[in-house]
């Protein structure tokens, strides 16, 4: 009677492990997706160099989001603000007139909140955002953003809202996040999630509190995410540094630090503005882990 009943209960267990549904794949637990923000018409002059010493001269536009089991990062958001073009069917230029007087000329597909809608999220879903810096072409949907919590080095947020108010007044694109939950970054390094595995960096000198953004990857690797310490590889491969910085020798020394790091974790470095080198990542729906 026993054995009947040993062998009754294996052959339940095995009805029961047959009829289980088969379990899915564990999603990774960080993942890098890559939002494609267009295509920028640049100078290479403006970062001291020659039309034959770059592979183009034009610069891709990038934002990236990092989903963690701890909550959603959001890095930078783009040059032209969604709610003022309309994707369709063929690319969309936009002609821009900067506040200083200086012309731009952006060419683009998708929005940001379209890409982000492929990958399931919102804009009010996303629990952080950070900004490289606040340079037009990194910020033009962080209103949208003005939901999350900003992290934001305290000299570059003084430099968006001064006070008093800058004549003329800051761009409107960033002006909702004057009122956003914010953490004030004061330290070099700030761990977003507090594992180690997204840490915003300091790399001032192209802004006064310009950052980088390192993510460690699981299956990937160590990513540092470059905001404009460098806009070409050839700036890197050269040593040369743009017209237009801040503080020049301030990024001189970013650049030494962080290549420093590069060795040290044998991280990748990702140009955002790197347009040969955008258009082999994969982008959203796809992902990095």
């Amino acid at each position: 009677m026993v054995r009947a009943a040993l062998l009754a209960v294996g052959l339940a267990c095995s009805t029961l492990l047959h009829a289980a549904p088969v379990a899915h794949a564990a999603e990774p637990p960080i993942r890098l997706y890559v939002l494609d923000g267009g295509v920028l018409e640049s100078d290479p002059a403006r970062y001291r160099l020659k039309p034959e010493e770059v592979a183009t001269s034009q610069l891709s536009v990038a934002a990236f989001l990092i989903v963690h089991p701890k909550g959603t990062l959001m890095w930078d958001t783009g040059a032209i603000p969604d709610d003022t073009w309309t994707p369709g069917k063929s690319v969309v230029v936009r002609h821009l007139v900067l506040s200083n007087g200086a012309e731009r000329q952006v060419s683009l597909r998708q929005s940001l909140a379209g890409q982000l809608a492929q990958v399931g999220y919102k804009p009010a879903d996303i629990t952080y955002l950070a900004l490289s810096h606040d340079h037009w072409d990194h910020v033009a949907n962080a209103n949208a953003f003005a939901g999350s919590t900003w992290l934001v080095r305290k000299v570059e947020r003084d430099a968006m809202f001064p006070q008093p108010t800058a004549e003329p007044p800051q761009p409107s694109v960033f002006a909702a996040l004057q009122g956003a939950r914010t953490t004030l970054i004061t330290t070099d390094e700030y761990d977003v999630f507090g594992d180690g595995t997204v840490v915003i960096k300091s790399a001032a000198g192209h802004t006064a509190g310009h950052s980088v953004l390192y993510v460690k990857l699981a299956r990937t690797g160590g990513v540092v995410l470059a905001g404009d310490l460098y806009h070409y590889p050839a700036e890197r491969a050269l040593n040369r540094l743009p017209v237009a910085e801040f503080d020049q020798a301030q990024t001189a020394e970013s650049r030494q630090v962080l290549e420093g790091f590069l060795q040290q974790t044998h991280a990748q470095l990702w140009i955002q503005h790197d347009l040969v080198a955008h258009l082999k990542l994969k982008k959203t729906p796809s992902f990095y882990d």
